[in-house]
């Protein structure tokens, strides 16, 4: 059985829903057409969560297992919102060796969230990745497009202020 991700309540607009079905009324007819909506649908909400993949399901008049089939095979897709501070630790071989693991179990414990899970405020998400190519800064972890590098877990306090 699947672990149940703690998350924040869905709370999209109807401006985003009516984005949404003109994306579908433009690509609905084209052969092919799931993945290009699905896309876009997280490009408009952020992520893909089940109310979402209902509305694309019911729009197209296809079963809403299809969807969720698709939301669950591709890495892209996200079933679950974003931080608006997307933490990524890099868990590959270097920096892994060189105590990425502990950083990822101490922010999974300052944040109170663990892999795939968003804070509740929305603030912090918080990733693994297997290697950004900076193997020499190892460990390393990346909030967006910041990357920090030979970090202790006595670093990471200093790192999440910076975005309080």
């Amino acid at each position: 059985m699947a672990s149940l991700k703690k998350t924040v309540p869905f709370a999209g607009t109807k401006e985003q829903e009516e984005q949404l079905k003109a994306v579908i009324a433009e690509l609905r007819a084209e052969q092919g057409s799931l993945m290009p909506i699905m896309q876009k649908a997280q490009e408009i909400y952020g992520y893909l969560p089940i109310e979402v993949q209902t509305m694309i399901a019911d729009e197209l008049g296809i079963p809403l297992e299809k969807v969720y089939g698709v939301s669950t095979f591709y890495s892209q897709f996200s079933l679950y919102p974003k931080g608006k501070y997307k933490i990524s630790v890099c868990l590959g071989t270097a920096c892994y060796v060189k105590g990425s693991g502990d950083l990822y179990n101490s922010l999974m414990e300052k944040l109170g969230i663990v892999s795939g899970e968003c804070t509740p405020d929305g603030k912090f998400s918080l990733d693994a990745c297997r290697c950004i190519g900076a193997c020499g800064l190892a460990p390393v972890l990346t909030v967006n497009d910041d990357v920090y590098g030979r970090l202790t877990t006595d670093d990471l306090d200093g790192i999440l202020a910076k975005y309080e």
